[in-house]
């Protein structure tokens, strides 16, 4: 049964093959940085890195998504050779591991590369794209899949009073030109996933929008990963700090899987798949 506001999505590339019409599918976020807004150094060290990666697979998600570098905001980039040194070898573990896909989240194609021949099999490129030219020749050449998402400027500058004149119009023609970049390096529109990018470069009122709105991203007509765990906007509804925001993330989860999302990115995978299981039930429910 489709569920309202979304199409059938499949994603089949490799040994893997996500329906994403019959269930909402979870992401689950490992950072291996010690500066990260909420986890930072919690995984900094190899075999705690993969410890959390293996919990979190045992604990149902579907996607494991390794990041190095924390693009949190006003966070500065980080060299090159240290990303790698974070990334690589907890990923090559994993992958000897687990059956599920390991994502890169990078937008550096050399990072991208590397972490597809440790054994990742996605990428997660917050620039959708704009930082590194090369990054759409790799995709395409490596033949998996990609999150474009959306961002108003950069990490360090994103929350710097960030401002639209047509918030989703911006957003869907931002998307729409980074699919047809992806398109012109010869990546396969079905291995093309959008994310509107909650939290970077928007007001904490934007946030709330386009949760509310997922559905006018169906016109782009590709699967809609939405992230929101544990943001500073859920802080700011609530009035809590950051280790606090676990009720509101789940709310704000099943928000996003009831307007249309198809992989939510969450960093605690078991209140994420309790809470998607019964979102899924209740939209499946006959009437």
């Amino acid at each position: 049964m489709i569920q309202k506001g979304k199409k059938a999505k499949f994603l089949k590339w490799l040994d893997y093959n996500l329906d994403l019409d019959s269930k909402t599918f979870i992401m689950g976020i490992l950072n291996i940085t010690p500066d990260s807004f909420f986890d930072g150094g919690t995984n900094s060290r190899e075999n705690d890195a993969v410890k959390h990666g293996l919990r979190m697979a045992a604990e149902g998600a579907d996607i494991i998504d390794v990041g190095g570098e924390s693009t949190r905001p006003f966070s500065d980039p980080l060299p090159l050779d240290e990303e790698l040194r974070r990334v690589i070898p907890v990923i090559k573990t994993l992958a000897q591991e687990i059956g599920i896909p390991i994502s890169i989240d990078t937008y550096k194609s050399e990072v991208a590369s590397q972490a597809i021949d440790a054994g990742a099999t996605m990428v997660n490129d917050i620039s959708a794209l704009k930082f590194d030219p090369a990054m759409g020749q790799l995709v395409a050449d490596a033949g998996v899949p990609i999150v474009l998402m959306h961002m108003k400027g950069t990490p360090k500058n994103m929350q710097s009073n960030p401002t639209y004149k047509d918030l989703f119009g911006e957003i869907i023609e931002f998307l729409r030109k980074a699919m047809e970049k992806a398109s012109t390096a010869g990546i396969k529109r079905d291995f093309i996933i959008i994310d509107p990018g909650i939290g970077f470069g928007k007001s904490f009122n934007d946030n709330l929008k386009i949760i509310n709105n997922l559905h006018k991203f169906s016109s782009l007509g590709q699967p809609l990963l939405v992230g929101t765990s544990n943001k500073a906007f859920i802080g700011h509804v609530l009035d809590l700090s950051v280790e606090s925001r676990e009720t509101g993330t789940m709310a704000t989860v099943a928000a996003s899987v009831l307007n249309g999302a198809n992989i939510v990115r969450v960093h605690n995978v078991k209140a994420a798949k309790e809470t998607v299981t019964m979102i899924d039930a209740i939209m499946k429910a006959e009437t």
